[in-house]
C-alpha cells in the first residue's frame, strides 16, 4: 500500500496513494492504523482520499476498523476529500452518521481542535 503521512499540528494525514481502497489494501491499512493508534498514540487522524476512485466493502471495513481503533482510544478519525462513490458507498452502509467527512482540509484540521 502506498501512502504518506504528514503531522498538523496534533493532527495526522494519512493520505493514501492509490487508486483502489480494496480487498487487497484493507488488511495493510489496518495494520498501519492499529500502530499508529496502538504503538504511536496517534488519535487525531485525517484520512486523505483525494487519490482514491474506487472503494469496497474490504476498504469501508477497514476505515470503520480505524475509526472504532481510534474512539477505543479516545481519539478520532475523520475522512477528507472522498469522491462521490466513496461517499456513496458510506451512504449505502448507512454509516454516514459514523464517519464525519470534509471537502476541506483546513475546515477538518480546525474541526479536531473545535472538538478539543
Amino acid at each position: 500500500m502506498q501512502f504518506r503521512q504528514e503531522k498538523k499540528g496534533e493532527v495526522l494525514i494519512f493520505r493514501i496513494e492509490e487508486s483502489r481502497l480494496d480487498s487487497n489494501i484493507a488488511p495493510e491499512f489496518k495494520t498501519e492504523m492499529f500502530r499508529l493508534i496502538q504503538d504511536e498514540g496517534e488519535n487525531k487522524i485525517l484520512i486523505d482520499l483525494k487519490q482514491v476512485d474506487y472503494a469496497d466493502s474490504s476498504g469501508l471495513g477497514a476505515l470503520l476498523f480505524g475509526h472504532r481503533h481510534a474512539k477505543t482510544n479516545c481519539g478520532k478519525l475523520k475522512l477528507v476529500n472522498s469522491n462521490f462513490k466513496v461517499i456513496n458507498l458510506i451512504k449505502i452502509a448507512k454509516l454516514d452518521n459514523v464517519f464525519e467527512g470534509f471537502d476541506d482540509e483546513d475546515e477538518a484540521i480546525e474541526s479536531f481542535h473545535v472538538e478539543s
